[in-house]
């Protein structure tokens, strides 16, 4: 029965993407919940220093961009397996950036915080992911996703946030900053070698709202000495997003 369940997902539209999925087949699946999207412009020439060379930056409106994106996954498997009980939800935070190779814009990761030490181990293992452990609670009063996330290895980094939307759900417009940083289907990392690796992944376009949040505390960017040029950033919140993996291949061929 699963592998008749994994043939359909296979079989998902991809036209929206801007290039051909791999000629491999997908090797997890995962449902992504309650996403706050929160970002804050900082210079091209500071987030130069912070991204490897390898990694071209992209950017819009001439400048760089940091996500701070909190969020829970659910329906966490492997291909062809069954969920995993402990392994199959958790909470996480991701800290992230926007680069490019070979016009295949993706996402680059500075961290990724996450309550599931299995997880942690696999993610650095075969995806090369800079994942880091963390105490994350998240609870819903109503609309509003309540968020706190304390990283173990490091007290300084916190985030301690409430968020919702404000919105009615849409998909972003062509040439909008909503479109450019979410429509994005892969991500970038490097090997032990420096060798740049693409994820490619497939999901269908977001339905993104426009969202509000008071960020009570939030060191997650300075701990990583990630300095911003405004602590306002832009919000969106999407509810809901289904989410396919490929395995790692080289980004450039």
């Amino acid at each position: 029965m699963g592998e008749n369940i994994d043939s359909k997902i296979t079989r998902w539209d991809d036209s929206h993407r801007q290039w051909p999925l791999p000629h491999l087949p997908w090797t997890m699946k995962q449902t992504w919940n309650d996403l706050l999207f929160a970002h804050y412009p900082i210079k091209l020439e500071v987030l130069r220093r912070l991204v490897p060379d390898v990694l071209a930056i992209d950017s819009f409106n001439d400048m760089g961009w940091i996500g701070v994106v909190p969020f829970h996954m659910t329906g966490i498997r492997l291909r062809g397996l069954p969920p995993l009980p402990g392994t199959n939800r958790f909470p996480e935070l991701n800290v992230r950036t926007y680069v490019t190779i070979d016009g295949k814009p993706g996402i680059y990761f500075f961290s990724l915080d996450a309550t599931n030490l299995l997880a942690i181990k696999t993610a650095k293992t075969f995806y090369h992911l800079p994942y880091l452990y963390a105490d994350i609670v998240v609870k819903h009063n109503g609309p509003t996703v309540e968020y706190e996330s304390r990283r173990l290895s490091d007290d300084n980094s916190k985030l301690l946030c409430s968020y919702w939307p404000i919105s009615e759900p849409f998909h972003a417009a062509k040439g909008t900053f909503d479109e450019w940083m979410s429509e994005r289907y892969c991500l970038y990392t490097l090997n032990k070698r420096g060798v740049p690796l693409r994820c490619d992944i497939l999901h269908q376009p977001w339905m993104l709202q426009h969202a509000e949040a008071e960020i009570s505390h939030n060191t997650v960017l300075s701990s990583q000495g990630i300095q911003v040029e405004s602590g306002q950033p832009i919000l969106h919140f999407s509810k809901k997003i289904e989410v396919r993996m490929w395995p790692l291949v080289h980004a450039i061929d």
